[in-house]
């Protein structure tokens, strides 16, 4: 077996970036062998020194093995291997980078504001960080319609975009900023596993509700990582290395199984897309969270 066959067989699963992107490692690699190869040493750099004569085919192929697939991807310049991991690893990195995330709590007069790309278009929302004050929701088709607020146990009834006037009805409030919800990831995957939606311990139920809470909730950076964390603990979870969400933003997913009703010749599999070098949610396949923040009225942007 010759030196090329061999190092082609040990670095075939290796995934390599273009050539510029391994200079550094190049320059480092051919560095060493000149070290190597001078005679007149001293000892210290002798022990330190990679020691290549008599090594042959076998040893310069695992070196550079080494090279490729050991050094730090920053180093090296490699897209790092997420989720070549595993998906718990994933959303465990997704719930460390959550928590490491500066925000500033809204007031509670002001309002969650969030853009998603999705198939049909741009979705707009603007949520009461409180749940008392109407909020507004803009479609991709160009309509929109008021979400009511919830005042004293009473919410304004619409039909359309305008207020039934005197018409009220019971209500509970639902705040856009959501500091009701646990920040130990335990106690977040019992209270995932309790809700209402789907069958209770069901992956695909806990999914949607994982979801509908990133997108257009504003949650603490504690209450954040819980959910990734807790996310972690559901069974049937799986890491797709590479993919994009619905704004073709490139990244890291992970998905799991279909609802037990859910036909599979017509139902798609959610996929939940990271950034695969911060680990930032960015959506999902078909819903894509592109913009974000607090404004101070309904139909404000930041």
């Amino acid at each position: 077996m010759d030196e090329l066959q061999l190092i082609t067989e040990r670095t075939a699963s290796v995934p390599l970036a273009e050539s510029g992107a391994l200079a550094s490692a190049r320059e480092r690699l051919m560095t060493e062998i000149a070290v190597a190869e001078a005679e007149n040493v001293t000892p210290l750099r002798k022990r330190r020194r990679w020691v290549w004569t008599g090594v042959g085919a076998a040893g310069l192929a695992a070196a550079i093995t080494a090279v490729v697939a050991l050094a730090p991807v920053e180093q090296v310049g490699l897209e790092p291997p997420a989720a070549a991991a595993d998906p718990v690893t994933v959303l465990r990195n997704a719930a460390a980078a959550a928590l490491k995330t500066p925000g500033t709590p809204p007031k509670p007069d002001q309002f969650v504001y969030t853009r998603t790309k999705q198939p049909d278009g741009e979705r707009e929302a603007w949520l009461s960080a409180d749940g008392t004050r109407d909020g507004l929701i803009k479609m991709a088709d160009g309509g929109s319609f008021p979400i009511a607020g919830c005042r004293n146990g009473r919410a304004q009834v619409y039909k359309g975009d305008e207020p039934l006037k005197g018409v009220t009805e019971s209500c509970t409030p639902t705040p856009a900023y959501r500091t009701d919800l646990p920040t130990d990831a335990d106690a977040m995957f019992a209270y995932l596993d309790s809700r209402h939606r789907g069958v209770r311990g069901g992956t695909n139920a806990m999914g949607k509700d994982i979801l509908s809470l990133s997108n257009e909730a504003y949650l603490p950076p504690a209450v954040q990582a819980a959910l990734f964390a807790a996310a972690a603990k559901a069974p049937g979870l799986r890491a797709i290395d590479r993919t994009q969400d619905a704004a073709g933003r490139p990244g890291v997913g992970i998905t799991w199984p279909l609802g037990p009703h859910d036909d599979p010749k017509v139902a798609k599999p959610v996929v939940i897309v990271f950034a695969a070098d911060t680990f930032q949610y960015l959506g999902t396949n078909s819903t894509a969270v592109t913009a974000s923040g607090v404004v101070d009225a309904a139909g404000q942007r930041p």
